[in-house]
C-alpha cells in the first residue's frame, strides 16, 4: 500500500510517498476506508515537524480530512454503513490509500458531491459554523472575516451570509479578494493596506463590526474596529504567534471573546456534533453553501507541493490531495 509515514519529525518539503503497512481494524468500532481524496490543512505542516498541540506516537500517517468508500467486508455491530458506501470524515491517517477509522466519525457523502469536495468539509464547515454560532451572529450585523480566502475563511463568508450577516472580507491579494466576492462578501479589504482599520470603520459608518472571525491572530488589531457589545471568535493562529490582548479594551467596549476548537467536540460535547452537521447539510441542500476547492488538485505523490501552497499563502479555499483517481467524479 502507498502512503506517507512519519518515523521522525521532518520538514514538509521532505515528505515522500512510499510503501507502508496495510492498516488493521482492531477496535470494536473501527472500519477500513479506501481513501479517494484528502483535505490539506495548515496544522499538517506543524504536525509533521512536531510543533502541533497533538502529536501521535511514531510511526504515524499524517492527514486527518478525507473522503472515500467503506472497504471493510465485515462491519462492527451497530455500524450504519455498508461496504462501498461513500463517506467523509476526519481521523488520523488520511494520506494513504487505506486507513482505519472509527465509524462514528464518518458521515455519508451527499448525492451529487464529489470525493474532492467531500474531503474539504470536515474541519472547515463546522469550525466556521460553530464559531459564528458561538459569536451569536444576528441578521443584519457586520462580520469581519480575516484570511477570508482560506478554507475556514471562505466558509465563514458563506455561512455568515446564509445567517443574514453583512461580510467584510480581508485577504492579501486582489485575486483572493475576487474569490471572496464570488462567494458573497459585501466589502473587500486588502489586509496589507496600512489603513485597513480605517476602511472597516468607513464601511460600517463609523460603528465598527459586530463580529470578528479570526483564524490568524489579529484580535488586538481588530479591537480598534469592533463595535460596542461586539464578539470576537478565535479559531486559529495562522500568523504563527499567540497574542497578548489588552484586556482593558475588552472591558471598555463590552466585548465577548469566544474560542472554537471543533476537534474537541467529539470528546467533550459529542451531542452537539450531529446537530451542527444536520444544520450544515440542510444549508448545503438549499444551495446556501458550496465547497470551495483550490484550482489545482494535487496528485498523491505531490503532498509536499500541496502543503507548500498553503504555507506560502498562494492557495485559496481548500487544497485537495487526489489519492485515487475516480472515473465517476459524482454520483
Amino acid at each position: 500500500m502507498k502512503g506517507y509515514l512519519i518515523t521522525e519529525y521532518i520538514k514538509p518539503s521532505n515528505l515522500k510517498l512510499q510503501d507502508i503497512p496495510e492498516p488493521v481494524a482492531k477496535g470494536p468500532n473501527e472500519v477500513i476506508v479506501e481513501v479517494h481524496s484528502g483535505g490539506l490543512n495548515y496544522y499538517d505542516i506543524l504536525q509533521v515537524q512536531g510543533k502541533y498541540q497533538t502529536q501521535p506516537p511514531f510511526p504515524w500517517v499524517p492527514g486527518t480530512e478525507f473522503a472515500g468508500t467503506i472497504a471493510s467486508s465485515s462491519l462492527p455491530k451497530g455500524c450504519p454503513f455498508k461496504t462501498g458506501d461513500r463517506v467523509f470524515g476526519a481521523y488520523q491517517g488520511a494520506y494513504a490509500e487505506r486507513m482505519v477509522c472509527d465509524w462514528r466519525w464518518l458521515l455519508k457523502i451527499p448525492d451529487g458531491m464529489s470525493f474532492d469536495e467531500a474531503a474539504s468539509l470536515t474541519i472547515t464547515w463546522p469550525t466556521s459554523y460553530e464559531a459564528l454560532s458561538r459569536a451569536q451572529l444576528k441578521p443584519g450585523e457586520w462580520v469581519l472575516v480575516h484570511a477570508a480566502a482560506g478554507g475556514v475563511g471562505l466558509m465563514a463568508v458563506q455561512i455568515a451570509k446564509a445567517l443574514g450577516g453583512k461580510v467584510i472580507a480581508t485577504a492579501g491579494s486582489q485575486d483572493k479578494l475576487d474569490v471572496c466576492k464570488q462567494y458573497g462578501a459585501d466589502a473587500l479589504i486588502n489586509y496589507r493596506s496600512d489603513d485597513w482599520q480605517k476602511q472597516v470603520m468607513q464601511i460600517t459608518g463609523g460603528k465598527g463590526v459586530d463580529v470578528v472571525f479570526d483564524p490568524v491572530g489579529l484580535v488586538q488589531k481588530s479591537l480598534k474596529v469592533i463595535a460596542w457589545n461586539g464578539r470576537i471568535a478565535v479559531v486559529g493562529f495562522a500568523a504563527g504567534s499567540i497574542e497578548k490582548i489588552p484586556m482593558n479594551l475588552v472591558l471598555l467596549k463590552n466585548i465577548a471573546l469566544v474560542g472554537l476548537f471543533w476537534g474537541a467536540h467529539f470528546t467533550r460535547d459529542p451531542e452537539r456534533v450531529p446537530v451542527v452537521w444536520k444544520e450544515l447539510l440542510e444549508l448545503y441542500q438549499k444551495g446556501a453553501l458550496k465547497p470551495v476547492l483550490y484550482s489545482r488538485i494535487f496528485p498523491f505523490e505531490a503532498l509536499a507541493a500541496g502543503l507548500a501552497a498553503i504555507e506560502d499563502r498562494s492557495s485559496y479555499g481548500k487544497v485537495i490531495l487526489r489519492i485515487k483517481e475516480d472515473k465517476k467524479a459524482r454520483l
